[in-house]
């Protein structure tokens, strides 16, 4: 039997002996004394504990959700189904950027993804999200794999990267555009291991409108964007299709129109030398990222332009793609959510508005000391026009990143308090988007695949196998 290393016989016992190594591979002793406690040790060690902690959680994570049939998967062939007309267009997927108290947050939504019998669902995380919420793809992979093993969740489990997004200012430069593009790969290698197996490629900054043609304003856009996807192709896990999308129009920018898609695919498609291509497109119809702030701190009322959305849609699945990706709608008002559906998108990304709920539902003092500390270390990004609120709306995601361990240790009692009013939002947002009941169509047409990893793939020492030379008479 194989010889595990100090640090992994700790989280063993950390975990409550719920789980073992068997033959190198993790066996699960008692999924209920795991989840009541076990899992709580292993994700807190995973995030806050050192190098070798950390390294062994993951990994123990991660084969434990391999154990128990929670796996990565790519949601690729859900939308070419849906291209190709074997999925009807009666559902829009919600992708949920987590920024803050992953974990907890990610508890919520598989309680009400279980509770409504959701299979259509993504979390994701972006790459400038990555930074100021100090998560890193593996961190980020194995805390929502640990929500879904807390929560009692059983199938493929859809993880995307949000905006790979190029730098315009840095491409601009000949002095930084290389190093920026490899920045952009090694991510998009980092997160391919971690378990993202969907990623949103975008270099929809920089579509040059002033060019004369809608091809030559969208050159650069498809271009890196074929190249990307042909560079994730040749970095995909061995079955598995990485879910690519592609973006058009730059969020908070310009409308998105049928012709523009056209232009951008049409060159896109004579450049991948990799098949399939991206299976989704995201557009722009009206939105823009985490809405736009009053002086009073209230989010003004935006018009989104449904019908251009419906025709890009169907524009899209003339290119074997599932439908049209509409981004910044978490601070919609409540009945423009059923609008998607009718819309046929196929999906639509929702962030600032849970980010706002969990903070606000935090305790006063915790939000005081918050706010001080952008006064403190944000107020270079303040405007001369921004009023308090403002300044602290748009600002206040910075503080995830500082403040996680603080959250972390707040008392049960406002833990219990986020995750039921996460999980009530969850919940009203995969009816009026139409996933609930899901479960059957996607486990029908997904395959999530079982891949094992080794504690080395996470930089811990390796599971060495054991000497019985001694032993062969």
């Amino acid at each position: 039997m194989p010889i595990m290393n100090e640090t992994l016989n700790t989280l063993l016992v950390a975990a409550s002996n719920s789980i073992a190594l068997e033959k190198g591979h993790v066996a699960v002793r008692d999924e209920a004394l795991l989840r009541e406690k076990g899992i709580d040790a292993l994700i807190y060690l995973a995030v806050f504990g050192d190098d070798a902690r950390k390294a062994n959680a993951r990994w123990l994570i991660w084969e434990t959700a391999q154990t128990l049939g929670i796996r990565p998967a790519s949601i690729h062939d859900l939308y070419i189904a849906r291209a190709q007309g074997k999925v009807p267009h009666t559902f829009t997927t919600p992708a949920m950027n987590i920024r803050a108290m992953t974990y907890d947050s990610s508890r919520a939504a598989f309680r009400a993804i279980n509770k409504g019998n959701v299979g259509a669902f993504l979390f994701e995380i972006a790459r400038s999200e990555m930074s100021y919420t100090d998560q890193r793809p593996d961190e980020y992979v194995v805390a929502v794999l640990a929500a879904a093993i807390k929560e009692g969740y059983r199938g493929p489990v859809f993880i995307q990267g949000d905006h790979f997004q190029v730098n315009a200012k840095k491409y601009a430069s000949e002095k930084d555009r290389d190093g920026e593009i490899e920045t952009l790969k090694k991510l998009m290698l980092e997160a391919i291991k971690a378990g993202f197996y969907n990623i949103d490629i975008d270099p929809s900054t920089l579509v040059d409108l002033s060019k004369p043609t809608l091809s030559e304003q969208q050159r650069l856009n498809y271009e890196l964007c074929a190249m990307f996807s042909d560079f994730i192709r040749a970095n995909e896990p061995k079955g598995v299709h990485v879910s690519l999308g592609g973006e058009i129009g730059e969020v908070g920018h310009k409308n998105s129109d049928v012709h523009e898609l056209e232009a951008f695919m049409n060159g896109y498609l004579a450049l991948i030398k990799h098949q399939p291509g991206i299976s989704k497109i995201s557009v722009q119809t009206g939105t823009s990222h985490g809405g736009v702030v009053l002086p009073d701190g209230s989010i003004a009322k935006v018009k989104i332009d449904f019908q251009a959305l419906y025709d890009l849609s169907q524009a899209a699945r003339t290119y074997n793609m599932g439908g049209a990706v509409q981004h910044g709608a978490s601070t919609l008002p409540e009945e423009a959510f059923g609008e998607f559906v009718k819309s046929q998108a196929i999906e639509v990304h929702l962030a600032t508005a849970f980010m706002t709920i969990l903070l606000d539902t935090l305790p006063n003092a915790l939000n005081d000391e918050m706010n001080a500390w952008l006064f403190k270390n944000a107020i270079d990004e303040r405007k001369a026009s921004d009023t308090d609120e403002q300044f602290i709306y748009k600002t206040r995601k910075k503080v995830c990143g500082p403040f996680k361990k603080q959250m972390w240790h707040l008392p049960e009692e406002d833990h219990v308090r986020v995750r039921e009013v996460l999980e009530a939002r969850f919940a009203f947002l995969f009816e009026r988007l139409g996933v609930n009941n899901t479960k059957d169509i996607v486990s029908q047409i997904v395959v999530a695949p079982e891949l094992h990893k080794q504690p080395a793939d996470y930089g811990a020492a390796p599971i060495e196998a054991e000497d019985v030379s001694d032993l062969a008479d």
